[in-house]
């Protein structure tokens, strides 16, 4: 289990489909599907404490009530490597999904630990959303000193089907002073972008996942997980480099576990490796445990 509790970000409490988060100094009450068999600990004069609340009205979409004047329209969070921008959005989604803060040390120490002995390092990002993990891998890049003018042999492609979340990408490593890191930021289909690259003969020493369920490119190409995520896997298995280095999985959708995502790994990449897996959560101050989905990491021993 990759379960993550930390000082600028904290789950106060959660149960009845809520969970009550502190963001910084921003306390929040948001919905949360997996908590919704979980009864709340805490009494109702605590959660109204919340600066912030967002309740659904139609479908995922909703609107936010807040306490603070004026409303926050968008704040940093410090992650340790890097920062973000959280922006309160209509589907009650922040810019950050915390429980991937124990991934984004993972790829930081593996993209390091890595680098060092190659003399190219190049990462593929794919569902890169607003760049925790693209920064995770690039702030290892950075420290190591590689740059932009670097990008031919060390980089990170950040891959992302929505324009306005890799621009909010961009902004997340301008603020994390990552401006000139070596990052490809690229507004395109997941599975295109990873067909195209096999017509161009490029190869990757490290791969990234985190796909949604259910989603659309930038073409309106229809994805869907049980679908689509076979062939996406198969393709980036082309794309590995002869020596890799590491893969890693992550999922949020019911009856997809660990197991199975590291099942598929092992299908698709070839090599001598190690594996790992677990499921995500996030620790309340109280030490109760919230799943937060599933991750499948594999290792080469090279």
């Amino acid at each position: 289990m990759f379960t993550v509790s930390g000082s600028n970000y904290q789950l106060l409490d959660f149960g009845k489909g809520r969970k009550l988060e502190r963001f910084g100094d921003v306390v929040l009450d948001r919905p949360s599907p997996p908590a919704e068999p979980f009864s709340v600990q805490r009494p109702a004069a605590f959660w109204s404490q919340a600066h912030g609340t967002f309740r659904r009205s139609s479908g995922l979409k909703g609107s936010w009530k807040w306490r603070l004047s004026p409303a926050p329209q968008c704040w940093t969070l410090e992650t340790g490597h890097f920062s973000l921008l959280l922006k309160p959005t209509e589907v009650g989604h922040l810019g950050v999904f915390p429980e991937q803060y124990a991934n984004w040390d993972w790829i930081h120490a593996q993209t390091a630990a890595f680098l060092q002995k190659r003399p190219a390092f190049r990462v593929l990002n794919l569902f890169a959303y607003t760049g925790g993990s693209t920064l995770a891998a690039a702030s290892a890049l950075f420290e190591a000193g590689k740059r932009a003018e670097d990008a031919d042999q060390f980089f990170v492609a950040h891959v992302d089907s929505a324009k306005n979340i890799v621009q909010w990408g961009r902004g997340n490593a301008e603020i994390s002073g990552l401006q000139k890191a070596p990052i490809r930021w690229i507004a395109e289909d997941a599975l295109k972008f990873a067909e195209r690259e096999l017509k161009r003969g490029r190869k990757y020493d490290a791969v990234i996942l985190d796909p949604p369920s259910y989603g659309h490119g930038t073409r309106g190409e229809v994805w869907k997980l049980e679908q689509h995520l076979p062939i996406l896997l198969k393709a980036c298995a082309a794309l590995i480099a002869d020596s890799p280095a590491f893969v890693l999985l992550t999922a949020h959708s019911p009856g997809l576990d660990a197991r199975g995502l590291g099942r598929m790994l092992r299908e698709y990449f070839p090599g001598n490796f190690r594996s790992e897996g677990g499921a995500m959560s996030l620790r309340s101050e109280t030490g109760r445990i919230l799943p937060s989905g599933e991750t499948a990491r594999i290792v080469w021993e090279n």
